[in-house]
């Protein structure tokens, strides 16, 4: 008799609550061709997060294949994709998160400002734009507003076409600059904790 074969394939990472039951069905996605089956085996608990896992936990493979096969032993695995799951715990929230983000907002903002300006004195842009309304009159004044006003607001739309946002809105589909460094900030934590906070990859847990 054949056996079954179903196909596994890990998410990446997820999110999930404190103390929370992990099911299959929670970091995993099974394919096969017996549909009862593949709901029965979603349901499969894998992993209960406790206090000792903080803020993230990993589930390997193997963990999730040792768990499956002895429960169902007669079918055939085929593992795709990922080699890990990240769990992200999500704790509860604390009424000062609010006021945490709005510090953070509020050195975000100063600093910026600050680069702006500095950058504007470094390269000495009043001086530039002197000299320019002074090529196109022929007069000297200290500020030419003309060219000023519209530069300011050729500054924010600039900025806000390199972020590709305007508030909560994106402009297209292409990612910004700032969505590909955290793209990649996160991948790198992801493959930190995938490697550090996987007990697989400790020596000890083979002796």
């Amino acid at each position: 008799m054949d056996k079954k074969v179903i196909y596994v394939r890990l998410k990446r990472k997820t999110t999930v609550p404190n103390n929370a039951l992990i099911r299959v069905s929670d970091i995993a996605y099974l394919s096969g061709a017996d549909s009862m089956l593949i709901k029965q085996l979603k349901s499969v608990v894998i992993y209960r997060v406790t206090q000792a896992d903080h803020d993230y936990a990993v589930i390997d493979s193997i963990q999730l294949i040792d768990v499956l096969y002895n429960a169902f032993p007669t079918i055939q695995w085929e593992l795709i994709g990922f080699t890990e799951t990240v769990l992200h715990i999500e704790h509860k929230k604390k009424k000062w998160l609010s006021v945490k983000f709005i510090i953070a907002w509020l050195i975000l903002f100063v600093g910026t400002a600050m680069t702006i300006i500095n950058f504007h004195y470094d390269v000495s842009m009043l001086e530039v734009h002197q000299k320019l309304h002074f090529l196109f009159t022929g007069e000297n004044v200290q500020h030419p507003l003309w060219l000023q006003i519209p530069y300011s607001i050729g500054l924010g739309i600039g900025m806000i076409l390199f972020l590709n946002h305007w508030f909560k809105k994106q402009l297209n589909e292409e990612p910004s600059p700032l969505e590909l460094e955290l793209f990649t900030y996160e991948q790198k934590i992801e493959e930190y904790l995938a490697h550090y906070e996987n007990n697989m990859n400790d020596d000890n847990h083979f002796i």
